[in-house]
């Protein structure tokens, strides 16, 4: 071999020699192999042997570790071939093959692979209550206000009375827009009107308030309150021209829903 003495190399840290030596004999006589030293005298053969040892102090991803020079256009390269790798990896590679995959048992006989696709186990599970279930708004009753009813003769009704029991709770709340609560929840909810349990949503309603119940404070329908409810209709059918009076002498003047 050949020798042509050590010589700086000023991409690397100062004390760092580079040395060529070129083959003599053999099939690749001609070729050269190149070799670094650092300040210590210590032998590095090859690119990686000397970015181990050198870590994070020199950044060697454009370093020709033949010509010992940095290379601009091989940082590009790099670059692109990294960020090409990170798209890919992100795309990710489509599988166009169809085919049903070939038994891999060692038999003299073709035995195909059946494709089984009605599985129980397959089938998607969903919660219905969960799919149905809408967002409600709170204090929706507040666009009821200032509605009322008429007749055929567009004459407005006059609204009902509601119960002492019920009692309205929440910001700007009044009897209309509680009666029309209340009659709203009967209509299209088929749970129990029970109205506000809990006593917190006295306190903040928009925090504590449960939706599928008018804004009213939780009562309850006594026995006695049925038996009056009973008696009144029953009274009103025997003398029909009463009208909403207390036909029994004895009944509370307003109506339960």
């Amino acid at each position: 071999m050949e020798r042509q003495g050590r010589m700086d190399c000023p991409a690397l840290p100062p004390g760092w020699k580079k040395e060529e030596v070129i083959r003599k004999s053999g099939l690749s006589a001609g070729k050269s192999d190149v070799y670094y030293f650092s300040p210590s005298g210590k032998k590095f053969r090859s690119k990686p042997q000397l970015a181990r040892y050198l870590g994070n102090t020199v950044d060697l991803s454009s370093f020709d570790f033949r010509t010992g020079k940095m290379m601009p256009s091989k940082l590009q390269k790099n670059k692109q071939r990294l960020r090409n790798d990170s798209l890919n990896q992100n795309k990710g590679k489509p599988d166009l093959n169809t085919t049903l995959p070939i038994r891999q048992t060692a038999s003299i006989f073709k035995q195909p692979v059946t494709k089984v696709t009605n599985h129980p186990s397959n089938k998607v599970r969903s919660d219905p209550q969960r799919v149905t279930e809408q967002p409600r708004q709170l204090f929706w009753e507040k666009r009821l206000q200032g509605l009322s009813a008429s007749d055929v003769s567009e004459q407005i009704i006059k609204s009902m009375e509601l119960p002492k029991g019920l009692q309205g709770v929440g910001p700007g709340n009044n009897d209309d827009t509680l009666l029309s609560a209340v009659a709203s929840a009967l209509h299209t909810s088929s749970a129990p009107i029970t109205g506000q349990l809990s006593a917190a949503v006295e306190k903040n309603p928009a925090v504590w308030l449960n939706t599928s119940q008018p804004l009213c404070k939780a009562f309850i329908v006594t026995d006695d309150d049925i038996r009056h409810r009973v008696c009144f209709f029953g009274c009103s059918c025997v003398e029909p021209g009463v009208g909403l009076g207390d036909p029994c002498g004895s009944l509370p003047t307003w109506n339960v829903l």
